[in-house]
């Protein structure tokens, strides 16, 4: 008879699943777990920040497939994830937290770090439940990842209690389950499939449309949106950034990442949520025909007219439209209703990006980090922020799959997300990083580059410093002129160019300053070069409006054009 610890049983439940990342910081209610973790093999990277670990395992998630899972300890362990959980939610991300808690017989008793977490996490997340006894600890383990990962994925939360990590139990006693979720997304229907087919195949202005919902029904079946793509030549437009890359690349199929939805007579919609970041499907023509696919039929509809709603998985309804048309309709030849589509180079970027003055345009800072990514093509990318996602999302292109990450392409709009998504995608691929955010959100998480000196993690960080949170305080402009012209912004500024780049100096990164647009590029390549951790601190200006803002603008003062 063998007697194993909890802890122990957490591990071997998790490895049992097939989770093989772990992504924490230590505290006393969990401990038992990472003995358990590093003694079953499980990889674990402890960061400086709770809510860094579950973007680092929601980055991890998205870059592998493979749901990875992070850990808080009891209190305010816990309660410090609640943003990240809540991203998780918005994007329909498959992460698990395993959260600890005080002993079972200590509850309400005034006992170090007793607070009602499940309770919270009820509140934000798909699933949460608490382990009542160390024998079903396996069971409630498959159970957290059967609720990840199911046709409808999110976050979901276990609380453990201590004394249940440090009882032991006859390993004999103990069953973990086998085969406990499914390993197919559903089809579409027969009839409904053969009437949007034929509407793709009559359309003289055919387009698709695909967001975060689409990421995790693609299985092995992303292929076919390329393959439909192509057959009848529409363009692919990306609504969130989970399913980058996922389709081929961007360099080479032309048709990818263009978003025609605003112009097309047909629209196929693939796990599209019509929340305010596609202007609630508002732009698109009243007279197109819409045909919406989602594994969860409560966003079939949602804000915009089905007229053909298909309750599947991204992947197989694809392929089942595209296997359909090929019975009656032959492959469409010569170039897309689009004409012939220029090559994408960050050569052909907009007027804005090469701007010349200073301080810089943040759309040219934008540009040089896009034309180091041209010849670094491989490297791992995170945007983080506001104006910078904005100016970014325009000329980022993608060469691979899961190689673009951004929080801010859910509706959450959450920021400080970049340091610890950098630590999880590097953890997923372990290919170098470059993140790039502003100065207001590189403050929340900075000490992470720490962590990311701690294990090697070959990063670079562009900040794009206009030495204030540019995105409300230019919007407060136009919302109130009179009492900014009078007393001044309130409160969305920040002290002017706080030299960031000295804080590399600690690990034996590379650091540099940088006011003249023409060195940003130089300057990046020597933070590569470096290998650790390192900071380009760009200057730039805290005017120039984003498109974003410029279409808030034109809402708030029409009189005026601010394009």
């Amino acid at each position: 008879m063998a007697m194993v610890y909890g802890g122990d049983l957490v591990a071997r439940a998790l490895v049992n699943e097939g989770v093989d990342k772990a992504f924490t910081l230590c505290g006393g209610h969990i401990m038992p777990i990472f003995y358990g973790l590093r003694d079953a093999g499980v990889e674990i990277i402890d960061v400086r920040h709770e809510a860094s670990a579950v973007h680092a395992a929601m980055a991890c998630t998205r870059a592998t497939g493979k749901v990875a899972v992070a850990m808080a300890t009891a209190g305010p362990g816990v309660a410090n994830t609640t943003t990240a959980m809540l991203d998780a939610e918005v994007l329909r991300m498959p992460v698990v937290l395993i959260g600890g808690a005080v002993a079972s017989d200590a509850i309400d008793g005034g006992d170090l770090q007793d607070a009602p977490t499940l309770r919270l996490m009820q509140s934000i997340c798909k699933w949460a439940r608490k382990v009542g006894s160390i024998e079903r600890i396996p069971e409630y383990v498959a159970m957290a990842l059967r609720h990840a990962q199911d046709s409808s994925p999110g976050p979901v939360y276990l609380e453990i209690p201590t004394d249940l990590l440090l009882d032991k139990i006859d390993d004999e006693t103990v069953k973990f389950p086998t085969a406990s979720r499914a390993t197919s997304s559903p089809a579409g229907d027969p009839e409904l499939i053969e009437e949007a087919a034929r509407l793709l195949a009559t359309a003289e202005r055919p387009a698709i449309l695909v967001d975060e919902g689409a990421r995790w029904s693609l299985d092995e079946d992303a292929q076919a949106v390329t393959e439909l793509s192509d057959f009848l030549k529409m363009p692919v437009g990306m609504a969130g950034s989970s399913c980058r890359g996922q389709f081929g690349n961007e360099y080479e199929n032309l048709l990818l990442n263009i978003n025609m939805s605003r112009k097309a007579d047909v629209l196929l919609t693939i796990g599209c949520r019509f929340d305010y970041r596609i202007g609630r499907g508002e732009g698109i023509p009243p007279d197109a025909k819409v045909i919406q696919v989602h594994t969860d039929p409560h966003q079939i509809g949602f804000n915009l007219r089905a007229d053909i709603g298909l309750v599947g998985g991204a992947g197989n309804i694809a392929r089942q439209i595209l296997e359909r048309l090929k019975t009656f309709h032959n492959p469409k030849t010569g170039d897309s209703w689009l004409g012939p589509l220029r090559e994408r180079t960050a050569a052909m970027m907009p007027p804005v990006y090469h701007e010349t003055k200073t301080p810089t345009h943040p759309a040219r800072c934008a540009g040089e980090v896009a034309r180091f990514l041209e010849e670094f093509q491989d490297w791992n990318i995170v945007v983080d922020g506001g104006e910078n996602a904005v100016w970014m999302a325009g000329v980022v292109t993608v060469s691979r799959p899961d190689q673009y990450h951004t929080h801010s392409s859910g509706a959450n709009g959450n920021i400080g997300t970049g340091p610890g998504t950098v630590i999880g995608a590097w953890a997923a691929n372990r290919k170098p990083t470059l993140m790039f955010t502003g100065d207001g959100s590189f403050g929340f998480y900075s000490m992470e580059l720490e962590t990311m000196a701690r294990f090697g993690i070959p990063a670079v960080i562009v900040i794009a410093n206009n030495s204030g949170w540019a995105m409300i305080g230019m919007t407060e402009n136009f919302i109130r002129p009179d009492d900014i012209a009078r007393d001044g912004q309130c409160n969305t500024t920040l002290p002017h160019m706080v030299s960031y780049e000295k804080m590399v100096e600690i690990w034996g990164g590379y650091g540099e300053l940088v006011t003249d647009p023409d060195e940003i590029l130089p300057a990046i390549r020597r933070a590569a070069a470096n290998g650790k951790p390192s900071i380009v601190n760009v200057e730039v200006d805290d005017v120039s409006l984003s498109p974003f803002i410029a279409n808030y603008a034109d809402i708030l003062t029409p009189e005026k054009s601010h394009q």
